[in-house]
């Protein structure tokens, strides 16, 4: 019994002195957690998944606005940048989009942010979006490549679709159909780790 008892503490010591990484979710109001609380929005839940399940230290920053677009997220990410976090997770360009504005400047936009993130020393990571069909198939179509070209250009690990399994999911949405509600964030915190902890 002793024996176990200076084991358990010795876990929880090398535990306890472990570096923690920061990963800084930049985002809109999916990141935000519109119509939920900061506990129930992926980033938190991210935090607690990685800490149970991959036992590290993390420390998740909501850098979410409702709102957003790719042009106002660059002075955000800046007055982030001061915390020095290892990660920025880059979940923007939905309401440029939903906006129906040019994607050359959304994606000048984007990677702005990207060079100013890469240049604080932080690894960069990009999620992409998808737009509804009503938004005409040239402009849905050249939205999503517009991620795929950032991705390749900057070579960055790419999540696809944060909404993954979401969209369109009657049950896992607020009225609006758009926002998740608090078991639409918890299946995008499961995308979301799935993504990160090859990245870790």
């Amino acid at each position: 019994k002793a024996i176990l008892i200076l084991f358990l503490t010795f876990l929880q010591l090398v535990y306890a002195n472990s570096p923690t990484q920061t990963i800084l979710f930049l985002g809109d109001s999916l990141t935000e957690g519109l119509g939920v609380s900061k506990a129930q929005a992926y980033p938190h839940l991210v935090q607690t998944m990685i800490e149970t399940k991959l036992d590290k230290n993390i420390k998740a920053i909501n850098a979410g606005v409702s709102g957003s677009t790719s042009s106002d997220a660059l002075d955000r990410l800046q007055w982030y940048l001061k915390q020095k976090p290892d990660m920025v997770f880059i979940a923007l360009g939905a309401n440029d989009g939903l906006r129906g504005l040019n994607l050359e400047q959304t994606q000048k936009n984007l990677e702005a942010i990207i060079t100013h993130a890469k240049n604080s020393g932080a690894k960069v990571l990009l999620s992409g979006m998808l737009l509804p069909p009503n938004y005409g198939l040239d402009y849905t179509q050249a939205f999503q490549k517009m991620y795929e070209n950032i991705k390749e250009k900057h070579n960055l690990a790419y999540l696809p679709f944060l909404l993954q399994d979401v969209a369109g999911v009657k049950e896992l949405n607020q009225a609006d159909g758009i926002h998740p509600n608090a078991k639409g964030h918890q299946q995008v915190a499961q995308t979301v780790f799935n993504f990160l902890k090859g990245q870790l």
